[in-house]
């Protein structure tokens, strides 16, 4: 029936995965109180009176941080698969490999030379 046999436990994973926060979302529209009071649309900080915006400007720095985070969890996630099936992949995935990791390291001197790993 698939094209790619193997894939049918992947398919219906994914099925689940997508159903479940559509569920989720949908429940919670649900059962949410109804009631939009002026009381009920003011920020909450432990007990205490707002003052002031909730609006505040962030230092960028924490941006780029996060930012290179994401590059390097990225990585793992593309080249853990690869090492599962190194055995089977041959010189030319090696190669490939090596140059996806050249391009990481050029990004990761690239950040590094303009500060954003600095965090003072």
């Amino acid at each position: 029936m698939f094209v790619l046999s193997g894939y049918e436990y992947f398919l219906g994973f994914l099925i689940i995965c997508s159903l479940v926060p559509i569920l989720a979302l949908g429940a919670s529209k649900v059962l949410r109180p109804k009631s939009r009071s002026g009381v009920r649309r003011t920020t909450y900080e432990s007990g205490n009176e707002p003052i002031g915006g909730a609006w505040i400007q962030f230092n960028i720095r924490y941006y780029m941080f996060a930012l290179v985070f994401v590059v390097f969890d990225v990585e793992t996630v593309f080249l853990y698969p690869w090492a599962v099936a190194f055995h089977n992949l041959g010189l030319l995935a090696f190669i490939e490999a090596l140059i996806f990791i050249a391009i990481l390291v050029i990004a990761l001197v690239y950040a590094w030379r303009k500060g954003a790993l600095e965090w003072s």
